[in-house]
């Protein structure tokens, strides 16, 4: 195929979910309702949090930017996918697609960071309690969010300035309803030998590592858990655990998900619909399951619903 510098590509397009136009305004409706839910969802949680002094610990610290989080995650990419269906278009700039890559990399990221670190504190709460003020101090936890992020940035930064060096080809479709970046590595008519390997290191290690440490916490809290003579303290220790546990599973479940589908299946639309699961699902469904979940949250979310703050 025809090759031309990255300087002249003027824009990528997202083929989405399915070219069928009497299917565009029911995707629209449909992701619109699943994006306004995902915010409103982790907005209440955060203002819950921000609003009650009982919930002023860090595991709600956590929780709430994970919400944050959330909001971002999928603000990076839901919204552009709207405006597209809206306007019947598919294009997205070559400097539109790059920023949509690099934001998805950070907030992926950060999410990934923040369930580790979720799961420290859980792993400190149970196996350390007497310890549990000192270590868990707002030094630690504040330290913990500005590491995430400086690390989420550079991975996200890194992997964008390192697709400004290939040349694409003349054609620009991406199988999906964002930009993807190995999704955009596959588009280029250079060499990606170093993207390839830059992403599957990088990201391993970035993935991984965290991985490895919800892993090892949640063995050592089953170890402290098992330990316990009375049947009341064990349920309590669980169910402290159960929501997070839960947002884990979701959100490693569904990027396994995403990988097996891509490796295992050429059809661009399991593909895609794997990739909307991972992208759309988790920030939307974290909200319940910490709200159902928690008898504490609940409780904020009441008082916050019956008087609202800005009453």
């Amino acid at each position: 195929m025809e090759s031309e510098n990255q300087t002249g590509v003027l824009e990528f397009l997202l083929l989405g979910l399915s070219d069928d136009p009497n299917l565009q305004p029911i995707l629209f409706a449909l992701f619109l309702f699943l994006y306004l839910v995902t915010v409103l969802g982790n907005m209440l949680i955060i203002l819950a949090i921000c609003t009650d002094s009982h919930l002023r610990t860090p595991m709600y610290f956590f929780l709430s930017n994970l919400s944050f989080s959330d909001i971002c995650f999928s603000t990076s990419t839901v919204p552009r996918m709207l405006m597209n269906i809206q306007r019947h278009s598919k294009a997205i700039s070559y400097a539109g697609c790059l920023t949509q890559v690099c934001f998805v990399l950070v907030f992926a990221g950060v999410e990934n960071s923040l369930l580790a670190a979720m799961a420290y504190d859980r792993y400190v709460a149970i196996c350390h309690p007497l310890r549990y003020s000192v270590i868990m101090n707002p030094r630690l936890c504040v330290l913990l969010i500005v590491l995430s992020l400086t690390i989420s940035v550079v991975y996200g930064l890194l992997h964008s300035l390192m697709v400004l060096r290939l040349s694409f080809c003349t054609n620009l479709e991406i199988p999906h309803f964002f930009c993807e970046l190995d999704q955009v590595i596959k588009l280029a008519c250079s060499d990606t030998l170093i993207n390839n390997i830059l992403f599957y290191l990088v990201s391993g290690i970035l993935g991984g590592v965290p991985l490895l440490g919800i892993i090892y916490s949640y063995i050592k809290i089953t170890s402290s858990i098992l330990k316990m003579s009375s049947a009341g303290g064990k349920h309590k220790a669980f169910s402290t655990c159960g929501s997070h546990l839960s947002v884990v599973s979701l959100f490693y479940g569904m990027g396994f998900g995403v990988y097996f589908s891509s490796v295992l299946t050429d059809s661009f639309t399991n593909t895609a619909a794997a990739s909307v699961m991972y992208t759309v699902v988790p920030p939307m469904l974290n909200p319940f399951i910490y709200s159902l979940r928690n008898r504490d949250m609940k409780e904020a979310l009441r008082k916050l619903i019956i008087k609202p703050p800005f009453w």
